[in-house]
């Protein structure tokens, strides 16, 4: 019996090294550290890979210190209270530190064990290296909220706290202001200097707005080169007005790039404020950006301030936008034609002519409103193409029917001018319906040859050359008309309505207009006054020698049957 017992305790203790052997196996394999201690003998142990964290081993409670003196110092005191979880009954916790110098992030898991009554009998502490999570982790936070490129608050977590500030400003009936920032011509600086360059750009200006930022103004980096400022309750040195006069200073001095190159930028400015503007994160950021590109519109390089009117503005533009994708021409547009008359004699010389729209609900649009927004989003090109083949189409049947020689002026806005194969197409129309060249006259505003003259210019020349008359039309409405006029192919010279208008009742136009029309023949161009409204506008003009009417007293924009009507009747006189 005494042989069995023997064989049974060296086979319970063989088992036991087994297990011991294997608990050794796993924790000097594992990658993490752990410190064991026994209540009952008051016993400190290191096991696993515990020197990848520290360079010192733990035998006794003192050597504890050497722990607590390694943490950075914010976690000095949750380590000592979470090594001692016991005192507060509970058998498990986790936590993480920071490691001094070497910078690692530990997960500190502590487990204790009770016995029967609820005495703690054994303790272990794990440590697990979780640096590499944490800053995967640290890198998916800041992607959230932080924009790569300049460190600037991204766009989502703008908005973001921006809805915090409404909902504070709500509560304290404080106001919250939201400037809209784009820089001015920013493509010449990613076409000319390289699309790295313009991120540099965008990274430096976003460097130097960070200094701005403080708990009551934050600062977005939105997209490409713009910018998006909320500052709570603005006031004093965080006024809208301050920080814009403070931007505007360090614009002044050039950014200086990594190649050596300079570079000096401005910026146009929106700014909405709640409540006035609006009550909800986006629309006040919307009502901004709307005003920012009014400042755009206004010169650049401004600061434009929300006000109904302007949203009105931008809704009225939307609305013209959306209905010209929908817009049928046949069905929509119609030509009108405005006659002109020589002056001495008033013999019909020809006719202007002229778009008008009607949109589906029966609305009439005004062509001042829709040329300009159709010459932004490009569906002028298309109009354009109609409006010519319509009134040639038109002209053509007008000859063939009463045989009386007129003059056809067609109206090209810049887009139509630039575009490639214009000319070509111009031609290609007056041949199909059997139109010379020379019964044809091109109006082209001041505007379209400040916006690219020696283009514009080589483009009117190669027209001249084919025959095609050529008219200026708002004359002395631009800029710097004197300087080119000497450059250019033209016929005709239209003195414009805001002329006109004040002939006779103010010296200064009266001086002007026979100036004006003295020039004008004194270079060899004919001139036609526009907006010609009473018989004493046309008696006057008349003794100046301008040389063609148009306007209300001679005859009104009028569909294709009124210049007929126009027409049968000289065809009578003749007859």
């Amino acid at each position: 019996m005494k042989g069995n017992g023997n064989s049974l305790l060296e086979e319970e203790n063989g088992k036991l090294r087994q297990d011991e052997k294997m608990l050794r196996l796993l924790c000097d394999t594992s990658s993490s550290a752990f410190i064991y201690y026994s209540y009952q003998d008051d016993r400190f142990e290191t096991l696993g890979n515990w020197n990848h964290f520290f360079d010192f081993s733990i035998s006794d409670r003192k050597d504890l210190t050497k722990l607590y003196d390694r943490v950075e110092e914010q976690y000095e005191i949750p380590l000592r209270e979470g090594l001692f979880i016991e005192g507060q009954k509970r058998d498990r916790d986790s936590f993480e530190i920071k490691l001094k110098e070497s910078r690692l992030c530990i997960e500190v898991e502590v487990n204790v064990v009770y016995d029967a009554e609820g005495n703690p009998t054994d303790k272990i502490i794990r440590f697990k290296d979780v640096t590499k999570l944490t800053a995967q982790n640290d890198e998916l936070t800041y992607m959230a909220y932080y924009d790569i490129l300049t460190g600037l608050y991204n766009r989502n977590y703008f908005v973001r706290l921006l809805g915090e500030f409404l909902r504070r400003a709500e509560k304290e009936t404080k106001k919250v202001a939201v400037m809209f920032m784009d820089f001015d011509d920013f493509r010449r600086v990613n076409d000319g200097m390289g699309i790295i360059a313009g991120d540099e750009l965008v990274q430096l200006f976003g460097q130097y707005l960070a200094g701005l930022m403080n708990s009551n103004v934050v600062i977005s980096h939105f997209s490409t080169d713009i910018y998006c400022i909320a500052i709570y309750d603005p006031c004093g040195a965080r006024s809208v007005d301050t920080i814009y006069r403070v931007i505007r200073e360090r614009l002044k001095k050039p950014f200086k790039m990594t190649d050596g190159q300079e570079v000096t930028m401005t910026v146009s400015v929106g700014v909405s404020e709640y409540p006035e503007a609006s009550s909800g994160t986006l629309e006040l950021i919307n009502c901004a950006e709307i005003v920012m590109f009014k400042a755009k519109s206004r010169g650049k390089d401004k600061i434009q301030y929300f006000d109904g009117a302007i949203l009105e503005e931008f809704l009225q533009t939307v609305n013209i936008q959306n209905k010209l994708k929908e817009v049928v021409f046949e069905q929509n547009f119609t030509m009108y034609f405005q006659p002109q008359y020589y002056a001495k004699g008033e013999k019909l010389r020809g006719v202007e002519a002229l778009i008008r729209w009607r949109d589906n609900k029966g609305d009439m649009i005004s062509p001042s409103v829709f040329i300009p927004i159709a010459e932004k989003n490009g569906t002028i090109v298309p109009i354009g193409n109609w409006v010519i083949e319509k009134s040639v189409q038109t002209y053509a049947k007008w000859r063939e029917k009463y045989h009386y020689p007129l003059v056809l002026s067609l109206n090209v806005s810049a887009v139509q001018c630039k575009k490639r194969g214009f000319i070509e197409s111009l031609m290609q129309i007056l041949e199909i319906y059997d139109v010379s060249p020379s019964e044809i006259e091109i109006e082209v505003t001041e505007t379209i040859l400040i916006e690219d003259f020696d283009y514009i210019s080589e483009q009117l020349n190669e027209l001249k050359k084919t025959g095609v008359r050529i008219s200026l039309d708002d004359f002395g409405t631009g800029f710097s008309s004197l300087s080119y006029l000497k450059g250019l192919p033209i016929d005709t010279l239209k003195i414009d309505k805001t002329f006109v208008d004040t002939l006779l009742t103010d010296k200064n136009t009266k001086i002007i207009t026979e100036s004006i029309i003295y020039m004008v023949k004194r270079l060899g161009y004919e001139t036609i006054a526009e907006g010609v409204e009473t018989e004493e506008q046309f008696q006057y003009l008349k003794e100046l020698e301008c040389d063609m009417i148009q306007g209300y007293y001679m005859g009104r924009p009028m569909p294709a049957q009124g210049i007929e009507d126009i027409l049968e009747k000289l065809a009578v006189k003749v007859g």
